[in-house]
């Protein structure tokens, strides 16, 4: 018997980042949009706990307990009082290091699979406690949609969206340390008075109202200038996105992802051509938003589901 979940990535339409806290995170008004590109994760009972991954960069994955599946299953395990006694499975199609959550995706998908084969009855509370446990961006993977992320982004508000909005994002050809660019934020924030984050109310009416322009207008992230700092070849790449017609172009979380805003899937097409040619990227994906969650895919028939 195995379960198999699916997990969305997700873009930033809106990172404010505040200052330095003590403990080293940053307060958040994190504004997410799960998108449709996914990974699928699938749990199978085991001698002991064993991770696998294949798909683009899988080379890139970390299958020993530091990855964050293997972390999710460890996590509800300890919990129940049971071994985490499973083969966790990831077939990547997210983007690995860029930006776009996918090792939080798997973590999330990984707490939901293994919910479901051990049948432990844990409440969506629970599961999304263990989420923040994980890491910043996990909660949001299990329920996917839009949501404004406060905190360091882990406590959530639901958003309503009113339309489909279309993505193109280009794939760098090397990874971004999300760590790492939070501490080019800090370096570049020094002797500067940062603002409390805040989500924008224009933002957020765009959202509600399915308007791409007033969208485009009104998407920001505060990290762009430090994964800039860090990755200055992704100008040219965002440059590359306008010039084809981009409604508005931005890096994705702490990239290197580039994230542009299309009218349509016509426009989507030609922009995602257009950066295939440019020679910026390593690859390009369209897709659209907002996405489900984490959600049960293969499995017991009484167990099927999402969250």
């Amino acid at each position: 018997m195995s379960v198999t979940v699916r997990v969305p990535a997700k873009v930033n339409v809106q990172l404010a980042v505040g200052a330095a806290r003590p403990d080293g995170f940053h307060d958040l008004a994190n504004v997410f949009l799960a998108v449709g590109l996914y990974d699928e994760v699938t749990v199978t009972p085991a001698d002991e706990l064993r991770v696998t991954c294949e798909g683009p960069d899988a080379d890139q994955v970390p299958l020993d307990r530091t990855n964050l599946a293997a972390r999710a299953a460890i996590a509800l395990a300890e919990r129940r009082g049971i071994e985490p006694a499973v083969h966790v499975h990831i077939t990547k199609d997210i983007p690995v290091a860029g930006g776009m959550a996918g090792g939080s995706a798997d973590g999330a998908g990984a707490l939901l699979a293994c919910d479901r084969l051990w049948g432990t009855g844990a409440s969506r509370a629970e599961l999304l406690a263990i989420c923040a446990e994980l890491g910043s961006d996990v909660p949001f993977s299990l329920v996917g949609g839009a949501a404004l992320g406060t905190g360091r982004g882990e406590r959530l508000t639901a958003l309503e969206v009113g339309g489909t909005f279309h993505w193109v994002f280009a794939m760098a050809g090397r990874g971004l340390s999300t760590p790492a660019v939070f501490r080019e934020f800090d370096r570049m924030a020094e002797g500067r008075t940062i603002p409390e984050p805040e989500a924008s109310a224009e933002l957020l009416d765009a959202l509600a109202k399915g308007d791409p322009d007033a969208l485009a207008a009104t998407v920001s992230n505060d990290l762009q200038p430090a994964a800039l700092s860090l990755f200055p070849e992704l100008a040219d790449t965002l440059a590359a996105g306008r010039d084809a017609g981009a409604l508005t172009a931005l890096v994705s979380g702490s990239g290197p992802t580039t994230a542009f805003l299309a009218r349509d899937p016509e426009s989507a097409a030609k922009i995602a051509d257009a950066l295939r040619a440019s020679g910026t990227c390593r690859t390009v994906r369209t897709a659209t938003a907002p996405a489900p969650g984490a959600t049960v895919t293969a499995g017991p028939a009484e167990r099927a589901g999402g969250v």
